[in-house]
This record gives structure tokens, C-alpha cells and sequence, in this order.
């Protein structure tokens, strides 16, 4: 396995760390599962052997009798679930999902995905397990033998996770997306066992989750949406509605001029795929007034960042503070995002870098068309690691478009195997997708003002990611800014996070401007 240096700046003399780095194409850290029995402190290792896989231990059947271990091959394309024996070092692989032109599984799984890929049913006749292998997220039924039954949910949308069985336990209570017309919203669904027949329990829009009461006939909904604060209610399983248990107050933000962001639909720039995002503006927004609009981009494979909750997410926060210096703020989820089934995030597949800015531009374009206040003369980009990535990617690809760019510890095609091979394949299959993901070699493009901001000891995204990309500015003989942040991380934290948060509403203020 590859190494990357950390230096301590901290002292006269620096000290150097080594620290262990799969990037894509190289040797990954190999581990094995081992068994601890407490009553006599054995330790098993179990006899199969990983290779490059990735592992996690996803559920113990009723009896105890084995530990359900989901393995996952280092490009995504093979998805294994296998049944590890607590009483010798025994494994059966139970279910096999493989998707050789595509991958069936990647990062978005590795942080949370496999927590909901396999329920085992209690006193049942097996497991459930997720697939997209129609397009969609469904769930599955298999004996516990590992031979497939027949689907369970028959949805063309997604079914993104099992909350437990309802009524005599021939029904399940799901979370899904059932409304085409707003596919992010997740909402309680019941599904039948045999027939697979749907019933929504809620058209309350925004993010549900669900609690399920021990007698499986009640459950406690729990949501939000972009303009209604957190509600707790007592609902039915087959639809009957129940009292509110609890319900955020959210007077005080209105007192203080807080508004939900507009949100909006676009289309792609192919022209065809509905894109939804959304605009935060600053409190003492003036319609009559132009202001500057700044893109805040992620545009991963492997997440979204548009807010469908009330409180929204880190990028939520970072857009509404830069609204609030006089800006406004576009937050998209463009093609090769999860979330809305499997042919939506393949666009990207073995192709990153290449459809995200102009899906971002065409979205930007269509919201300005009916807002005269977005400057669409000044537009700037911000975006934080795969964000960093996509800031600089926007700067150099669409330099007619962006007028300044600010990349926060920008990562780059190649590095990281696990946030890369599962979307690209391996580099030497996808040798060309690699070369035009790369950033460095487009240097020259750059017209606009352009600022780096880098911590020395980040090990997620290497400095040498910066350094490289510094490297090809300068060859080109292209102006740029670049900080460096002594000592941290991925994601600076207490006053380097302030400082960092400042300095990019300065360089927006300086290159873009204020409201006209």
C-alpha cells in the first residue's frame, strides 16, 4: 500500500508521519473477521479470505448461529453476502449481486447503504434484501438458504430502507420516495409480502422516518420539509391518523427574517432530465436589486446536497451564511447523484467530469431566465473536497460562465480507491476516463480569479492534489491565491474553521461584489 507524508509545522524542526493511502489502482489495506467468544476469550478468524474486499457485519440471524457479513469487491461491481458460522470457522456465501457493465454498489454505500441492504425476518421464512436490479431500489425476499423467493416491492421509485414487519407480520413498513414529482421526498410506505401492493401512509412532503411500536399496529412518523419545522405523529399502519406528539417552534427565526430557500426545477443540459435545486437569499433580499450568484457545488457520485428538511445539512448552513454577505446562493443535484434510481446515477459512470458543470450551468441558466436579480455576468463557485474537485472543474471548463472560484481541499480522479473505483472502474480499464477527469492538465483554461485552500495534515484528500494542480498554474502562467492551513485536516475545525469560512465570503466580496 501507498504512503503519504504528514509534516508537523509546529515546532523548529518539522516531523514527519507516514500515513497509509489507497489510491485507485493500488494495493488496499487487507482484513479479516475474527469471532471472540467471551465465555472463554477464543478468538476465531473466519477461514474465507477478503482479498481487496470491503466488509461489513450487517446483521446476526435470530439464533445466533452465524453473523450475516456483506463483502463488497474494490470496483463495485460484485456485492457478496455471506453466512460466518460463531461455532467454526465455516462461510457460505448465501447471495451474489453483480453488475459487470456498471457497479452495484460504491462510497454512498460504504458510509451508510449496507445498514439497509439486508433485514432478516424474525420467525420468517427468510431475509429481505435491496437491489436495483430493475432500475429501482427494491427489496427482495430469499430463503435462508440464500435462494431467491421473488420481489417483495414492485416500486418504479426508490425503496431506501425497511423500518419492520406491520400487521400479522405479512406486511413491511418502508421508507420510499412514491411521488415522481418530488423524487427526493422519502415518505412511509406499506408494502405487501405476497402481492407487493403499496399504500402511502402520508402525502406530508419533505423527510420521514419511521419508529415502529413493539406491536407493529402504530408507528411514530417523524418529519420536516424546506418550510415546515420537525413534527412527531402517531400514525397506523394502514393509514389511520393519530395525534402530534411534538412540533419544533420555529417563531423566533421568523422574527429574525429567516425564510425557507426557493427551490426550483431545471432542466439538464441534455435536455431531457429534470434537475431540482434550490436559492437561498439574503434577509433583506430586494428583488429590485442584481445580485451576484455563487454556485456551491458537491456533484459527487455518491451523495446530494439539496435540503428537502427543515434544518438542511452542512452545505445548507455554508449557503445561507454566504447569502447573508449579500449573494445568492444555488445549491443542485445534477445527473450521476443517488438517490432517484440507478440509470440517473450511471450517467456518470466511468465518465466523471464530464457531465456535472454543464448540468450545473443549464440549471443555473434556467433559474436566471425568471429571476432578473440573479447577475447572471457575475457567477461564482465554491465547493469543499469532491466539491474542491468540481470548483476548480467549473473554473476550467466553463471559464465563459464562471468569474471566480474558490476549491476547498479539492480531490482529484485517482486518489482515493474506494471514492473512485466504484464509479470509474480501475484505472488501467478506464485509462482515458481518468486522463479527462484530470484537472491539471486544463491549467491554461483558467480566466477567472481562482483561490485553494488546503490543510497540511489532510489524509483524505492529499495535499499533493493541491500541489499538483499549483504545479500546472504555474506552468501556465496562470494567477491564482492558495492557503494553507498548517496542521489540518480535511475539514478545518474551531478557529481555522472561522478563518476559512471568512475567507471565502472575502474573496467573493472582493472578485463578484455586493447587490446593484
Amino acid at each position: 500500500m501507498q504512503r503519504v507524508p504528514v509534516l508537523d509545522y509546529s515546532g523548529v524542526a518539522e516531523r514527519v508521519e507516514s500515513v497509509a493511502y489507497a489510491r485507485a489502482g493500488t494495493p488496499l489495506v487487507r482484513s479479516r473477521l475474527h469471532m471472540f467468544t467471551p465465555d472463554t476469550g477464543a478468538l476465531l478468524a473466519q477461514g474465507v479470505d477478503p482479498g481487496e474486499d470491503y466488509g461489513w457485519v450487517a446483521e446476526w440471524l435470530p439464533d445466533s448461529s452465524a453473523a450475516l457479513v456483506l463483502r463488497m469487491s474494490r470496483d463495485g461491481k460484485r456485492l457478496d453476502l455471506l453466512a460466518h458460522s460463531t461455532r467454526d470457522a465455516a462461510a457460505g456465501l448465501l447471495i451474489r449481486e453483480a453488475r459487470p457493465e456498471t457497479f452495484v454498489a460504491g462510497l454512498d454505500f460504504a458510509l451508510e447503504g449496507w445498514a439497509d441492504q439486508v433485514v432478516v425476518l424474525p420467525d420468517g421464512p427468510g431475509l429481505l434484501w435491496s437491489s436495483e436490479r430493475d432500475g429501482w431500489r427494491n427489496y427482495y425476499l430469499y430463503d435462508r438458504a440464500g435462494a431467491l423467493q421473488g420481489p417483495v416491492t414492485r416500486a418504479r421509485y426508490p425503496v431506501h430502507r425497511v423500518v419492520g414487519l406491520v400487521g400479522r407480520g405479512d406486511a413491511i413498513l418502508a421508507i420510499a420516495s412514491p411521488d415522481g414529482t418530488h423524487p427526493y421526498d422519502q415518505r412511509p410506505v406499506v408494502f405487501d409480502l405476497q402481492t407487493g401492493a403499496a399504500t402511502r401512509l402520508t402525502d406530508a412532503p419533505g423527510m420521514h422516518t419511521a419508529t415502529l411500536a413493539p406491536s407493529g399496529q402504530y408507528f411514530v412518523d417523524a418529519w420536516s420539509s424546506r418550510d415546515m419545522p420537525r413534527r412527531r405523529e402517531i400514525r397506523g399502519v394502514f393509514g389511520e391518523p393519530g395525534p402530534v406528539v411534538s412540533m419544533a417552534d420555529a417563531e423566533a427565526l421568523g422574527v429574525l427574517g429567516w425564510a425557507p430557500p426557493e427551490g426550483f426545477v431545471a432542466m439538464a443540459a441534455d435536455g431531457e432530465t429534470r434537475l431540482h435545486g434550490v436559492l437561498f437569499k439574503p434577509r433583506d433580499f430586494d428583488p429590485g436589486k442584481r445580485y451576484a450568484v455563487i454556485d456551491q457545488v458537491y456533484a459527487g457520485p455518491f451523495t446530494t446536497t439539496v435540503p428537502w428538511n427543515f434544518l438542511g445539512n452542512r452545505e445548507t448552513l455554508e449557503a445561507r451564511a454566504l447569502a447573508e454577505l449579500g449573494f445568492v446562493v444555488a445549491v443542485i443535484d445534477n445527473r450521476g447523484t443517488p438517490g432517484r434510481g440507478k440509470a440517473f446515477q450511471d450517467a456518470s459512470y466511468g465518465r466523471i467530469g464530464e457531465i456535472e458543470i454543464p448540468d450545473q450551468v443549464s440549471a443555473l441558466r434556467a433559474a436566471a431566465a425568471t429571476r432578473p436579480w440573479m447577475d447572471m455576468e457575475r457567477i461564482g463557485v465554491v465547493g469543499h473536497s469532491w466539491g474542491g474537485y468540481f470548483a476548480l472543474r467549473a473554473m476550467l471548463t466553463a471559464p465563459g460562465t464562471f468569474q471566480a472560484g474558490y476549491a476547498g481541499a479539492p480531490g482529484a480522479v485517482g486518489e482515493d480507491a474506494l471514492v473512485n473505483e466504484p464509479y470509474m472502474g480501475s484505472p488501467i480499464d478506464n485509462a482515458d476516463g481518468y486522463a479527462r477527469a484530470a484537472n491539471e492538465p486544463l491549467a491554461s483554461r483558467l480566466t477567472g480569479a481562482l483561490k485553494m485552500m488546503h490543510g497540511t495534515s489532510d489524509t483524505n484528500a492529499p495535499l499533493s492534489t493541491t500541489m499538483r494542480m499549483t504545479q500546472a498554474l504555474v506552468e501556465a502562467g496562470k494567477p491564482f491565491e492558495l492557503l494553507l492551513m498548517p496542521g489540518e485536516g480535511h475539514a478545518p475545525e474551531g478557529s481555522a474553521a472561522d478563518y476559512y469560512a471568512h475567507d471565502i465570503g472575502r474573496f467573493f466580496l472582493t472578485h463578484l461584489g455586493g447587490p446593484r
